[in-house]
């Protein structure tokens, strides 16, 4: 599965109880390797239009610009695992908002299952309350662009991207559909990532806010390494 073409949502808007319908305006892609095969990928721009259900009062649109955003691909609604993910990173907004960073989840379902599903109760398989938004795919289009589309089922693989504030694409892993991601992980890469932009050293395997990092040169990492 490749994984060189991907793209951007560049406005996302919530409507009560959080969820998000989407039409593919444009596609303007932008990708690059650099010489050490790294991804360095600027965050081509997808247009997006959000369609006001009148069913669904409207909540304030916000623009992902300038802010971290974290989004994620699930299969479908009204499945196992998926509820469970979903959950998880709902009930921690609020750790991701203080940090600058807004979540968003994504399927191919539709608008009206999203709903249909936030209003069954959690102890029935539904989502209940959400904190997050739910960005209704229909077309595939974004799930296509974004190379995690499993395109016999029509249904997204767990595709998660890590996009900074200058809308570059810092992070991706894709799991197959059995099993679940870590909120906690992806949390620690945003606050890694952050850390990086804002003082210019890096973060060793297993980083945490607090911890030592290492200045990225020859000589002065090895202040780092003489105490480990």
């Amino acid at each position: 599965m490749a994984l060189s073409s991907m793209s951007s949502v560049a406005e996302v808007g919530c409507a009560s109880p959080i969820i998000v319908s989407c039409l593919v305006d444009s596609l303007e892609t932008g990708c690059r390797l650099d010489s050490t095969a790294f991804l360095v990928q600027r965050f081509a721009r997808l247009h997006v239009s959000l369609i006001e259900i009148s069913a669904f009062p409207s909540r304030t649109k916000k623009k992902c610009y300038g802010q971290y955003v974290v989004l994620f691909f699930y299969p479908l609604d009204f499945t196992f695992v998926c509820p469970t993910e979903i959950i998880a990173f709902s009930d921690r907004f609020h750790e991701f908002k203080e940090i600058g960073c807004q979540v968003i989840a994504a399927s191919t379902d539709s608008h009206f299952s999203h709903l249909a599903w936030v209003n069954t109760p959690r102890k029935q398989g539904g989502l209940g309350e959400m904190n997050i938004p739910l960005l209704a795919d229909k077309s595939c289009k974004i799930a296509r662009d974004y190379s995690v589309l499993d395109e016999e089922t029509g249904i997204p693989f767990r595709g998660l991207f890590i996009i900074d504030d200058k809308q570059n694409l810092r992070q991706i892993t894709v799991n197959d559909l059995p099993v679940g991601r870590s909120v906690d992980e992806t949390l620690r890469l945003v606050q890694a990532f952050q850390y990086t932009d804002k003082h210019g050293e890096v973060c060793p395997a297993g980083w945490k806010p607090g911890k030592k990092t290492m200045k990225p040169d020859v000589v002065a990492s090895k202040e780092y390494f003489k105490d480990s």
